[in-house]
């Protein structure tokens, strides 16, 4: 028997990374699992390699009403949900001076109200079933540092937000966990637009044994593999080469 078989999970940023593994290492103990994400086309590839039944979705977490269809369609599917994770996530680093603030909004959008919409919709269910929330956080949501300051204040907002959401509904049986990774090596740094950034990211990352995507669906699957009485609340994993 699998550890979450007859589970229900919906992954946000499911199309790579984190949120690809995450969604793997779900199905594969049994859950039937609702990846969502804006490249559709990936994962119509990730659900061919899913061992199990995986239904994809069109999902612009940035948008309230993509939000709501996405838990609606994963409901009218599999008929609950258990778990969220929250997964979807940019990063835009660089200096504050002279910074495109297009960037911040898209930050602020996507980590941060991304992920509160996609609780707020998915919290009716989640509160039935006695489920499980996952916000995936980052190292940069306990220590900022200069270039970070916007992509650490989502991550900052992640964690209150799950801590105020935690003591709502725990009492409820509804558990709530922040994962907080350091380098994985994702496509994440690629997406930085300041060239001097995105070469100190990448410079970093090189400089270590980084960790993989897989290490943390690990963590996120302990988490909500526990017995109902225990809540992994917070999980922080760096790399071992990883000063801060």
């Amino acid at each position: 028997m699998n550890l979450l078989d007859g589970k229900v999970a919906l992954i946000t940023g499911a199309s790579s990374g984190i949120g690809e593994a995450t969604a793997l290492a779900l199905s594969t103990e049994g859950a039937l699992v609702a990846a969502g994400a804006r490249r559709v086309d990936r994962l119509e590839s990730l659900a061919r390699k899913a061992p199990g039944e995986m239904l994809t979705l069109d999902l612009d977490v940035t948008d309230q009403s993509s939000v709501r269809a996405a838990v609606a369609a994963t409901v009218g599917r599999f008929g609950a949900l258990d778990i969220l994770v929250n997964n979807a996530g940019l990063m835009l680093a660089g200096p504050l001076l002279g910074a495109d603030v297009s960037e911040w909004t898209r930050m602020v959008d996507t980590n941060l109200l991304g992920s509160m919409y996609t609780v707020h919709a998915a919290l009716p269910y989640l509160l039935e079933k006695k489920g499980t929330v996952v916000q995936v956080s980052s190292t940069s949501g306990r220590i900022a540092s200069a270039g970070n300051g916007v992509y650490s204040a989502t991550k900052f907002g992640i964690t209150a937000f799950a801590e105020s959401l935690r003591q709502e509904v725990t009492a409820q049986g509804v558990r709530v966990v922040v994962v907080e990774p350091g380098f994985v090596a994702t496509e994440l740094s690629g997406h930085i637009s300041d060239p001097a950034m995105r070469a100190a990211a990448q410079e970093m990352a090189s400089s270590m044994r980084t960790l993989r995507p897989g290490d943390i669906a690990e963590a996120v699957v302990y988490a909500i593999t526990q017995p109902a009485h225990v809540a992994v609340n917070e999980i922080l994993i760096r790399p071992t080469d990883q000063i801060r």
